[in-house]
């Protein structure tokens, strides 16, 4: 409980400050004391407090709070990357401005001598004498508002272009992938692989139908459906994920869980997912028999499982890959492709993850590379081949920018 309130006190505190200083530049240094500043100021204050309700609300069943909620915080993050990087031009423009106004102020003369019991008080210096008045605030208001209309421009320009290709069909990766165990007989097996659909607040049954549609059409081998399915329970999202059960595959269609099923109930998800027709592979291995040929194919459940035993046991990797026959080659399914350091320990020849949406919105990628090692695409961790697929949905803002949600063919040939 006090790691519960201790995250919130920290996003909240997270919140305030991005919003202070997005009222700073976009209301206080754009207008001057009064009405204006007013009704920014009350703006700035209710968009702050969305951010909290819309994620608790969401949670509670309140959908109809998503897509502003959630609009906002992908605009909001743009804001104040746009606004952070015009920081330094605007730094050095207001230093020239400054520098060219002292420039061109003229010096106030001396004045002159009076001598004393001349007749009259001295004449007043001229205006040549005076110095110019200092224009410095009015450059610096519009310099502000000239960068806050950059800055709402771009951002807004950046999210209604990640909210059309997050809402758009996943784009099809065709991937090679080579194995040194693979049998010959089995060269160019096809595993049609889909991670993080995220039925949810903003995508419900359509979407499922569109995927399912998607991979069909490959008319793969198996299927492998990595993770992060639902945020929501069985009774919210059911009949969203029903259309699963028309997937088709030559061997089979299979699954493991991620984070989010935890989240939602996993041990009713689990036996959902069964009863639509998918194989759950939690923490244990499926024996392939194709084209003549065996391979070894493994699921653990996701890192962030913290259960003791039974459907929310954590991920156990000495149940689903020890004990088999090392000659065989063996591919697993975890979420997360940070499980791939310790599944090299078991001689995995390739891991199929999902769970970093490859980044979902630039620049959030390269901190996702601090917690991942691979963040989208083919990589290798100790020797076990990874390759990760950047999800066919998305989390929190309807947004991709950078990471086009995607569905993965990856064909597996013998080296």
């Amino acid at each position: 409980m006090l790691a519960v309130l201790g995250f919130v006190a920290v996003l909240a505190l997270i919140i305030g400050l991005i919003h202070l200083y997005l009222w700073k530049r976009l209301v206080r240094d754009t207008t001057t004391p009064g009405r204006w500043r007013r009704i920014g100021g009350i703006a700035a204050l209710v968009l702050a407090l969305l951010v909290p309700v819309t994620l608790a609300g969401t949670q509670a069943g309140h959908y109809w709070l998503a897509w502003p909620g959630y609009l906002w915080l992908a605009l909001m993050f743009y804001l104040l990357i746009v606004l952070i990087v015009l920081e330094v031009p605007m730094l050095v423009t207001r230093l020239v401005l400054r520098r060219r106004l002292t420039a061109a102020e003229p010096t106030t003369a001396a004045p002159e001598p009076v001598l004393v019991g001349a007749a009259g008080p001295p004449e007043p210096p001229s205006a040549d004498a005076v110095a110019a008045p200092d224009h410095d605030p009015a450059r610096r208001l519009l310099l502000a508002r000239g960068a806050a209309i950059f800055a709402g421009l771009t951002a807004t320009g950046i999210t209604g272009y990640g909210v059309r290709t997050a809402l758009g069909p996943p784009r099809l990766d065709r991937v090679q992938i080579p194995l040194a165990k693979l049998p010959r007989s089995m060269d160019g097996l096809r595993i049609a692989t889909v991670s993080d659909i995220h039925l949810g607040p903003l995508r419900g049954r359509a979407h499922t139908e569109r995927i399912v549609a998607a991979i069909n059409r490959l008319d793969a081998d198996l299927v492998a459906v990595v993770g992060d399915l639902v945020d929501g329970s069985v009774a919210e999202l059911g009949p969203a994920a029903a259309p699963l059960r028309d997937l088709r595959s030559r061997y089979g269609s299979f699954f493991v869980t991620g984070n989010h099923e935890y989240y939602s109930g996993v041990e009713e998800w689990v036996q959902e997912v069964d009863r639509l027709g998918l194989r759950v592979l939690q923490n244990r291995r499926q024996e392939i028999q194709a084209r003549g040929g065996v391979l070894d194919l493994a699921g653990v459940n996701d890192l962030d499982a913290t259960g003791d035993s039974g459907l929310a046991a954590g991920p156990d990797f000495a149940a689903a890959l020890g004990d088999r026959d090392p000659s065989r080659p063996v591919v697993l399914l975890a979420h997360q492709p940070l499980a791939a350091v310790e599944a090299a320990r078991y001689g995995v020849d390739l891991q199929l993850s999902g769970h970093t949406h490859g980044g979902q919105m630039v620049p959030f990628n390269l901190a996702v590379r601090l917690e991942q090692p691979v963040v989208s695409g083919l990589g290798e961790v100790d020797g076990t081949k990874v390759y990760v697929t950047n999800g066919a949905g998305f989390w929190g803002p309807p947004v991709r920018v950078g990471a086009e949600p995607q569905i993965s063919l990856v064909e597996l040939r013998s080296a």
